[in-house]
């Protein structure tokens, strides 16, 4: 792939590819990262058309942020920038997690990330997690302040349940809700999804390839790097899940050996089959899988492939859950 220059699709009123970058695994979680390798991977996608480039403050405790800033001088003006607040972390014990929405606290933190990422506004603030003890009437009206201000062009929610949505977009029209949306993960598809259309509000879908296990490139633990949370603290991983999810990635390489493809891109094609206004984040730190990803979006499926496609990965065959259970509490407040 020398050269490609991908289609456009609307979040709300915003204009992004296609198909985004999540830049995560850049700097945290998916073992050891290649900052130089990260950065030309990032060049790579705005090459290829990817403009939707996804941070948040919490990878890598701001380091993420840092990197992607880098890696966007001189090329700011190519792309749409987001990045997330409202998961405070413990750098004394990193697996520690809180969850803050009051209005000082994203003031503060707005502020922390344009400095980190060395840019002069954001495209997409998302808020990472909803804070349970605070109104999202303060966080929405906090996010308008911001859009007033100027430091951020609009607002977006991330694992939020329907009502939240609701009541957010009335305060301030959301442009994205960001959520896990995958052919193992579509718990969103009965409330999240519907919600979202009727209101005008674009889908981002993170982890659409089940945290990389629709790739088919992960048989056992030790095909996991070191450092990585995958084969530590992910249900779906864990042993005797891990062997059962393995034979429905079987099922989708049957299907996408078929079509000429791989796996992963099947998996990343259903996903965008699912709507104009869906723009998946597959994350990568590696040029070679950015590029796979990318040649999906050329990948048109007929109905009768979809039909295929969630025979072979029936909604309920999945074992275990997408988090741990203290983390599952924060999901669709």
């Amino acid at each position: 792939m020398t050269g490609s220059t991908l289609p456009t699709r609307r979040l709300g009123t915003l204009e992004v590819g296609a198909q985004g970058l999540g830049c995560m695994g850049m700097s945290e979680f998916y073992g050891q990262g290649d900052d130089t390798e990260s950065i030309a991977t990032i060049h790579r996608a705005i090459e290829l058309g990817v403009t939707l480039i996804d941070t948040a403050d919490m990878y890598g405790f701001g380091r993420n942020e840092e990197l992607v800033g880098r890696a966007l001088a001189g090329k700011r003006d190519q792309v749409v920038l987001a990045t997330k607040f409202g998961i405070v972390r413990d750098e004394a014990d990193p697996s520690k997690r809180g969850i803050r929405g009051d209005e000082f606290y994203v003031r503060q933190q707005v502020e922390a990330s344009l400095r980190r990422l060395d840019v002069d506004h954001i495209d997409l603030y998302y808020q990472h997690r909803v804070d349970p003890e605070v109104p999202i009437e303060e966080t929405a009206g906090a996010l308008s302040s911001l859009v007033e201000q100027g430091k951020i062009r609009h607002i977006g929610l991330s694992e939020a349940g329907p009502e939240t949505i609701r009541r957010a977009h009335a305060v301030h029209p959301v442009t994205a809700v960001q959520t896990e949306w995958s052919l193992w993960s579509r718990d969103i598809e009965n409330e999240v999804v519907p919600v979202c259309r009727e209101l005008g509000i674009g889908l981002v879908p993170y982890s659409p390839l089940g945290r990389g296990f629709l790739t088919g490139r992960f048989k056992s633990k030790e095909d996991f790097a070191d450092g990585d949370f995958r084969q530590t603290t992910q249900p779906r991983f864990a042993e005797g899940n891990l062997e059962r999810n393995l034979a429905i990635v079987e099922a989708l390489r049957a299907l996408a050996e078929q079509k000429g493809v791989t796996a992963g891109q099947l998996a990343l094609a259903w996903v965008q089959a699912q709507g104009d206004d869906v723009v998946p984040i597959p994350g990568t730190k590696r040029r070679k899988y950015l590029e796979e990803n990318v040649a999906s979006v050329g990948l048109n499926l007929t109905a009768e492939d979809i039909a295929a496609i969630e025979e072979a990965v029936p909604v309920d065959a999945v074992a275990g859950e997408r988090y741990p259970e203290a983390a599952m509490r924060l999901l669709s407040r």
